[in-house]
């Protein structure tokens, strides 16, 4: 190994985003280190697995390196199968398979089944298993915990139960695996009689079983086990108060909630989010309003799903206490302040072709992200950031609005839509308008 290796090494232990890595590889590039297998894996690994939004540039630099490994293989089918895009870790595996530079491995099978297991593709994964079978892989531990995960995960749990059957020494994660398995595929009896059975349980055990039953609504088994187990964390009690509140006992779930207070336990943000849709759908706004005080003095504020409950829970207890109008008057005034002081035109090119031309203004002045910046602009404290999270993609006239608003109003505002996150602040968007 040269003395400018470690250097590089270095370097990219301290590399955060995609700008600072290229920078790094063109100075591999320089010193001609680019053919050093050991110094191209750790490029492909950094690249693939610790950045992010940086997967393409990965399989650029797999492209250009001459004979990759194993470990580059399953480096790239890692990244890939952990991305928005599993099934392109098929198309690496494969041409793994058709060119033979190395045969895979024990964590080749393990990635490329949790790609299967993310398409939900049970046919893909019987021919993935096939294939561990025919390299003599598929009793290995690694690899059988992988398959009964993703059998499970596709709801095929007696396949599941045949591989776990077939492992000569199952460990505390494999066991964990068949039983949620079991869980998953509403097997709850099954689920039981293997925790039962288990050698040795971990937390992880006893959080799987009370998923279990809370999803399957079997409340008072799931009490029981909560009162069983030995220790308990934030997931144990988050399990619960979520279970509670999507079953309708929402006032379990605020005891839940103030009992986790009273042991001098921090809330976690699936917590908070579940006592919240309990605030939400009992009408409690009072208790929510405690619970907004808390995220404001504990400094949880800036967490996205927190915010959007708290608007969920301000927003359904509209009836008693009107706060809907109060947005849409907001959103009204804030429209009209646009039109004046930024030149706002709505942008109404894409909305259907059948309704008026009011109508259609009307339509796009609505969506619900103006509403919550609306709402958010009506309410929070002046200088805070507004974070909304929406599952479709912003559409060109809420971009536009946020813009204008963030400039006019000098206001911050992350909108997370499917595509990738906006943050608008003094008239400009950091995706600079291309989504």
């Amino acid at each position: 190994m040269s003395k400018t290796e470690p250097l590089c090494l270095s370097l990219l232990n301290i590399c955060k985003n995609l700008t600072t890595f290229k920078q790094i590889h063109a100075n591999v590039l320089k010193l001609g280190l680019e053919s050093d297998p050991f110094i191209a894996g750790k490029l492909l690994h950094h690249c693939a697995i610790s950045l992010s939004d940086s997967m393409d540039y990965a399989c650029r630099l797999f492209r250009y390196t001459p004979n990759p490994d194993v470990f580059m293989h399953n480096t790239l089918i890692r990244g890939l199968y952990e991305s928005d895009r599993p099934q392109n870790s098929l198309r690496v595996f494969i041409e793994m398979m058709r060119k033979s530079f190395s045969p895979p491995d024990s964590f080749t099978f393990a990635f490329i089944v949790k790609a299967a297991a993310n398409l939900r593709s049970v046919r893909v994964g019987i021919q993935l298993h096939c294939q561990a079978l025919v390299h003599g892989l598929d009793t290995h531990l690694f690899v059988g915990t992988t398959l009964i995960s993703m059998y499970g995960e596709c709801g095929f749990v007696k396949f599941a139960r045949k591989v776990f059957d077939e492992m000569l020494e199952p460990n505390a994660i494999a066991w964990n695996a068949m039983v949620t398995a079991c869980c998953r595929g509403g097997d709850m009896k099954g689920g039981r009689e293997l925790f039962d059975l288990m050698p040795v349980r971990n937390l992880m055990s006893w959080n799987v079983m009370l998923a279990g039953y809370t999803k399957a609504g079997e409340l008072e088994l799931a009490r029981e086990m909560f009162l069983e187990m030995p220790m308990k964390d934030d997931v144990s009690w988050s399990t619960m108060i979520v279970g509670f509140a999507h079953n309708g006992y929402f006032q379990e779930a605020f005891i839940f909630f103030r009992e986790l207070r009273r042991k001098g336990m921090r809330p976690n943000e699936t917590s908070l989010t579940g006592v919240l849709s309990s605030c939400a759908q009992a009408g409690a706004l009072e208790f929510g309003k405690i619970l907004h005080g808390f995220i404001e003095k504990s400094g949880l504020a800036w967490i996205v799903s927190v915010n959007n409950a708290l608007l969920d829970t301000y927003s359904k207890c509209t009836k008693q206490y009107n706060i809907t109008e109060e947005a849409y008057k907001k959103l009204k005034e804030i429209i009209g302040r646009l039109r004046v002081e930024g030149g706002y035109v709505p942008e109404i090119g894409r909305v259907l072709h059948d309704i008026e031309e009011e109508e259609k203004e009307g339509s796009v002045s609505v969506h619900s992200e103006k509403l919550a910046v609306a709402f958010g602009i009506a309410r929070l404290c002046k200088g805070r950031t507004i974070r909304i999270v929406k599952n479709l993609r912003i559409c060109r006239d809420c971009h536009a609005v946020m813009k204008l608003i963030s400039q006019i109003y000098k206001v911050e505002i992350v909108v997370r839509d499917r595509s990738r996150f906006h943050s608008f602040k003094d008239g400009y968007c950091s995706c600079r308008d291309y989504w």
